[in-house]
């Protein structure tokens, strides 16, 4: 009987430390899996703010073309002015 039980001991303190030995491959796989999941979602994130920063980058640049253009078109407006006055003159002295 003394055998028997000493058996049945032996046994389950066995399946206890298999049991234990899976749950801690179980826990590594585990945080190898949260450690790749955390890598993803960092690389995402940097990829992200990447690409917001070139977005804001190339804004930047429209608005600063913008405001060329703008420029041009006021100096083209104001070298304007001195013909278009001559051409007025001419119209109120050509009276018919």
């Amino acid at each position: 009987m003394r055998k028997i039980i000493a058996l049945s001991t032996l046994l389950a303190l066995g399946a206890l430390g298999m049991a234990c030995g899976d749950a801690a491959n179980t826990n590594t796989a585990a945080n190898n899996a949260n450690r790749t999941v955390a890598n993803a979602l960092n690389q995402a994130n940097a990829a992200t703010a990447n690409a917001v920063n070139q977005i804001q980058s190339a804004a930047n640049q429209v608005n600063a073309a913008a405001s060329q253009v703008n420029a041009a078109a006021s100096n083209v407006a104001n070298a304007a002015k001195p013909a278009n006055a001559t051409v007025s003159n001419a119209n109120a002295n050509a009276k018919p």
